[in-house]
């Protein structure tokens, strides 16, 4: 499905490379089994408190490098063997490897891509994010599909800066200021909505798959409450900036999230994939919203700095344009591959994406699957249509065997049933005519 976007941050997954990629080195089974050890303690901690159950289940750390997999557990089908107390195999070079939940052999489970250098607390949290999927999978409230492109919009933008403001507020502080903080996000959240009343599903859908992964790995992977409040306050700076269409969800639902455990919440209560975490807190603190939000979100946000805010946005604005055509050159001037979206699954950085006014987003390392099989863009960059209608890579470098494909810095195994063809310059993905 076009809006499947596995939008990876605050744990975020460091991306394949292209096959010549080497291993990480400081991974071995008894390192792997240390790690299992640790996130096993930490659910065993928690015992279901958060959830109603404990989290730990089958883990496995892979490689992105050498598609070398750790386990806790065998999967059903024996592809996995028992090593040094653990379980290993290599995962299959034609599957992405991500942060979600994935089955393999028969079995579900949390999968982790290990970051370049070792980082301890990634590694743990990670984990913990990949345990959540895995439990809203078991629990049928997994949504992991949407298209929240709006979000990197001027005016989108705008509001998402202001109800963030005010959930911040919302968390430094408590009685009535946070009631009335929150009162004030839940108004600058809904004037977003009036104005973008197609998109809200997939707001929620965003916010519940990924929000609810980050309060979960952000609570449990931290020892205490100061220190998961300062971790979720780093966050939300750290996305700031970002590309929301990418970052949104995973803080968005986390800050909601936060209040809400905070207020009693029992996320056990959580049984269909229709919730909206906005919602929930405003009927449970009884807030009353105007009929139109937008008639008073102007003069509330005066108290948000939102003049502040709207300068900021039309500098990156002109920014953006002003660095639009020299960004976009090899997607637009030169000749390059054209690959038709139908239905992807995505893994990047959010760090290595930027959007480019009207023409999509460029990202700059990407791996993508879909029908005709799986992409890998290192460093070079590719362009991402609007609405994930299709690709664009520069054709610079351009060979192709058999059902490989490549260019400097990217390469494409093709599925059966597909072929490229050149027209004039460029370079078409096509499916073969029976």
């Amino acid at each position: 499905m076009k809006s499947q976007l596995l939008l990876i941050f605050g744990i975020a997954l460091l991306l394949n490379g292209c096959s010549n990629e080497v291993g990480t080195e400081y991974m071995t089974t008894q390192k792997a089994a240390e790690y299992f050890t640790r996130v096993k303690q930490i659910c065993d901690q928690d015992s279901g408190k958060l959830w109603g159950m404990n989290l730990y289940g089958p883990v496995m750390l892979v490689d992105a490098g050498s598609r070398r997999i750790f386990s806790n557990a065998q999967d059903e089908q024996g592809i996995l063997k028992p090593r040094d107390g653990i379980f290993t195999g290599i995962y299959p070079g034609e599957d992405i490897i991500n942060n979600f939940a994935v089955t393999f052999g028969n079995t579900l489970f949390a999968m982790v891509q290990l970051p370049v250098a070792e980082d301890p607390y990634r590694i743990t949290t990670r984990s913990l994010h990949g345990l959540l999927h895995c439990f809203q999978v078991k629990k049928g409230i997994d949504t992991p599909d949407y298209n929240p492109s709006h979000l990197n919009e001027t005016t989108a933008r705008l509001w998402v800066k202001m109800e963030w403001k005010a959930l911040e507020k919302a968390i430094r502080t408590s009685g009535e200021s946070r009631e009335q903080s929150i009162r004030d996000a839940l108004v600058f959240r809904t004037t977003r909505r009036e104005i973008y009343p197609d998109y809200i599903e997939d707001e929620i859908r965003f916010e519940n798959y990924e929000g609810l992964a980050t309060f979960t790995y952000m609570i449990l992977g931290n020892s205490d409450h100061d220190s998961y409040t300062v971790a979720m306050m780093e966050y939300l700076h750290r996305v700031y900036n970002w590309s929301y269409a990418q970052s949104f969800g995973f803080i968005n639902g986390a800050l909601y999230s936060y209040l809400l455990k905070e207020d009693g919440f029992d996320f056990s209560t959580l049984e269909s994939d229709s919730f909206d975490l906005g919602k929930i807190i405003c009927e449970r603190l009884n807030i009353t919203l105007p009929e139109f939000c937008r008639d008073i979100a102007g003069s509330l946000g005066i108290n948000y700095d939102i003049d502040i805010i709207r300068e900021e946005e039309v500098i990156r604005t002109e920014k953006i344009r002003d660095g639009l055509h020299r960004k976009t050159a090899a997607f637009t001037d030169k000749s390059v591959v054209y690959l038709k979206l139908e239905s992807p699954s995505f893994s990047f950085e959010p760090e290595d994406v930027e959007p480019v006014d009207t023409l999509g987003v460029i990202y700059k390392n990407l791996r993508v699957s879909d029908n005709w099989g799986k992409l890998t863009v290192s460093g070079v960059g590719c362009l991402v249509s609007p609405n994930l209608q299709f690709i664009r890579i520069p054709a610079k470098g351009f060979r192709s065997d058999r059902n490989h494909i490549s260019g400097e810095g990217w390469e494409l195994i093709l599925s059966s049933s597909w072929q490229w063809e050149k027209i004039d310059e460029n370079y078409f993905v096509r499916k073969l005519i029976p």
